[in-house]
């Protein structure tokens, strides 16, 4: 499913206009991604949560000469998904 298939399921089951559900979608993508900028945990209960991990730095290989480089630490995206999605998932 592409964004533009999921605004029309959300316009479909919540009688807004795909313009409103468009917008609706942009705003909740948008507020996860500022609170995740900001060091935040967003937690949709039964859903999952979205949350910010840290990666330490490490060494890695260049896979065609074979030198070994230093990876910088990095923080990184991440989602764990809650019983409920797990249930929908597995035919629960």
């Amino acid at each position: 499913m592409n964004k533009s298939e999921l605004v029309s399921k959300m316009a479909s089951r919540s009688n807004l206009s795909a313009a409103c559900a468009r917008r609706a979608l942009d705003a909740m993508l948008e507020s996860i991604q500022e609170a995740l900028a900001e060091g935040d945990r967003v937690q949709l209960v039964g859903f999952g949560t979205f949350k910010v991990t840290e990666r330490n730095s490490r060494e890695g290989r260049n896979p065609k000469t074979g030198e070994v480089i230093q990876i910088p630490a990095s923080k990184t995206p991440s989602f764990s998904a809650g019983a409920e999605l797990k249930n929908a998932v597995n035919g629960r």
